[in-house]
């Protein structure tokens, strides 16, 4: 019987330990709301390997530093960045000058204090008006 209860208390106490571990991880891997530190300033995310996809992003707050994991998506805009998102008007007509056709974003949201250009103007190649159109199917059975 006293064995029974020496188990259940050692029991216990193991898994009150692994509770207590498992919630300092998480505060320190947040670091925001369970951290002293409030103003944390984050730095671009920087990819791995080549230009795009999984990363890493450095934060500082005092005299902590962070590295969390993050990705660039491959079709980001290297002229503002990815963590500037914007708004965007429609695609203007085709400037024949140039051939090219042009729309105006302004900015939505600034993630992790990135420093972002209120509005911005992007162009595209004008793409030309050779779409063919597809053959009709011919009905079955309709002779």
């Amino acid at each position: 019987m006293q064995r029974r209860g020496f188990l259940l208390l050692a029991l216990l106490a193991l898994l009150a330990l692994t509770s207590a571990v498992a919630k300092k991880k998480d505060k320190v891997k947040k670091g925001g709301p369970g951290s002293e530190c409030a103003e944390w300033i984050w730095g671009p995310c920087t990819p791995s390997s080549k230009d795009c996809g999984v990363g890493f992003r450095e934060g500082t707050c005092g005299a902590q530093t962070q590295r969390i994991r993050c990705r660039v998506p491959c079709n980001w805009k290297k002229e503002f960045g990815a963590d500037c998102k914007y708004k965007f008007e429609s695609w203007g007509a085709c400037d024949g000058g140039t051939g090219t056709k042009a729309r105006q974003g302004t900015l939505k949201k600034a993630r992790y204090n990135a420093q972002c250009q209120e509005t911005i103007r992007v162009t595209k190649p004008c793409t030309p008006k050779t779409k063919a159109k597809a053959k009709a199917k011919k009905g079955k059975g309709k002779d």
